[in-house]
């Protein structure tokens, strides 16, 4: 069983920066690689990017590529989202998931993020 906080969300201005948590509990989340997606009012949830169980591999949406990045400390058991750059349409409920095999049976409560232009 794995638990999943995500933290670090807020309002910020068009251009800004977030950096964004998701701290785990369970001993197995270092062996998972974990996602973030996001879902904005009215919208599917997307997305977003994620990593491999040991940071060696990250992929992005294309809609985010070259402003955020994603990383992980699996001696924190946390995985981070730095956010730059960022647009008004990336407004939206943030969401970390993790699971075996590259699933997401896992997830974390959200955090909102909300940028003004």
């Amino acid at each position: 069983q794995v638990q999943l906080v995500e933290s670090g969300g807020g309002l910020v201005q068009a251009g800004g920066s977030l950096s964004l948590s998701c701290a785990a509990s369970g001993r197995t989340f270092s062996s998972y690689a974990v996602a973030w997606f996001r879902q904005a009012p009215g919208k599917e949830r997307e997305f977003v990017a994620d990593i491999s169980w040991n940071g060696g591999t990250t992929s992005y949406a294309n809609s985010v590529k070259g402003r955020f990045t994603v990383s992980r400390d699996n001696a924190k058991n946390t995985v981070y989202l730095q956010m730059n750059s960022l647009k008004p349409e990336d407004t939206a409920v943030y969401y970390c998931a993790t699971g075996p095999g590259g699933r997401s049976d896992y997830w974390g409560q959200g955090t909102q993020v909300t940028v003004s232009s």
